[in-house]
């Protein structure tokens, strides 16, 4: 398939996790647009930690634009245990991409960052001009430098080489798909896969931390939408912040209480307080989002978990956990 035919071949790395996933939900959903076609990559298909696989990738694909998800991630625990390797391996996936898309001529980049990897010490709410204000937390600054140097880079590709680099800040993701390990998973996946035991064992429901911080969740499914919105209509290197509204901010104590009612579970509920909270609330403004899309509605945080819940419970043999 060649360029000329006007044919758009989307590329998706990490097409098997959780945006990638509801990404393809979507796009079977409510359709590819006429000449795209969808590509999602998994960890099979080569080492994008590997010059040599990606190159080989983009030579087979062939992709026109590329929705770059693909990154060593988890949570709070392995990014404070593992942080030379959360550094080095997004590094090394970010380069191997970036410089394969400019390579290989691709007509758009659309990368994922994270609010985690804003200033510790900053005001709030945090917005897009504010990433590089300062240190981010200890907790994970391996992968929050090596998440930062996409929108230097984005920038710096843009400047030198002409390219349509852009990047996406979103709020914390959960939802159907998502890495289920009580040790190396987020929290809301977490709590759930915590919670199933709790019911099935009949023993109480143990929340780390205190459960006072406060944050902003964002369900997949409205993630792999606006995702795909900023690929077709967004076309700026500044970074855009896809993020449910600040009045939408939760404590985990109540997603955890909201988890426990949707997973309809009356045992005992503890907090263990002898276990770090991290950072207490990172904020998120998304007024640029709403200049572009002022009418878009979030799915509730309750709706949310219940359909991850549920979603959790029928695929318990075969999630990622």
């Amino acid at each position: 398939m060649s360029e000329d035919d006007g044919k758009i071949v989307v590329m998706v790395t990490g097409g098997s996790g959780l945006v990638g996933a509801a990404i393809r939900d979507y796009i079977v959903e409510t359709g590819a647009k006429e000449k795209e076609e969808w590509i999602y990559l998994s960890s099979k298909d080569g080492d994008l930690r590997k010059r040599d696989d990606t190159e080989k990738i983009f030579k087979e694909k062939k992709p026109t634009h590329v929705i770059h998800l693909a990154a060593k991630v988890g949570g709070l625990f392995a990014n404070m245990n593992e942080k030379v390797e959360f550094f080095r391996e997004n590094i090394l996936i970010n380069d191997n991409i970036m410089e394969c898309c400019r390579i290989y001529k691709v007509k758009k980049l659309v990368s994922f960052l994270s609010t985690c990897i804003f200033p510790d010490k900053t005001t709030y709410p945090i917005d897009e001009t504010m990433l590089h204000d300062g240190p981010p937390h200890s907790s994970n600054e391996g992968y929050a430098y090596a998440k930062r140097l996409i929108d230097t880079m984005n920038r710096a590709y843009a400047e030198e080489y002409g390219c349509n680099f852009t990047s996406i800040i979103p709020t914390n993701i959960y939802g159907p798909h998502d890495n289920f390990n009580i040790q190396s998973g987020h929290v809301i996946p977490g709590l759930i896969h915590k919670c199933f035991i709790a019911k099935r064992d009949k023993t109480a429901f143990t929340i780390w931390g205190s459960g006072t911080p406060l944050r902003q969740f964002i369900y997949n499914r409205d993630l792999a939408e606006l995702t795909v919105w900023v690929m077709r209509e967004y076309h700026d290197p500044a970074p855009i912040t896809l993020s449910v509204d600040e009045e939408a901010e939760v404590s985990i104590k109540d997603v955890a209480l909201a988890i426990a009612k949707a997973m309809e579970f009356d045992g005992e509920v503890i907090f263990d307080t002898s276990k770090a909270d991290g950072q207490f609330k990172k904020t998120a403004c998304n007024k640029k989002l709403r200049k572009h899309r002022p009418e878009y509605k979030f799915t509730t945080i309750e709706d949310g978990l219940k359909k991850a819940c549920d979603w959790f419970v029928e695929n318990y043999d075969t999630a990622r956990k």
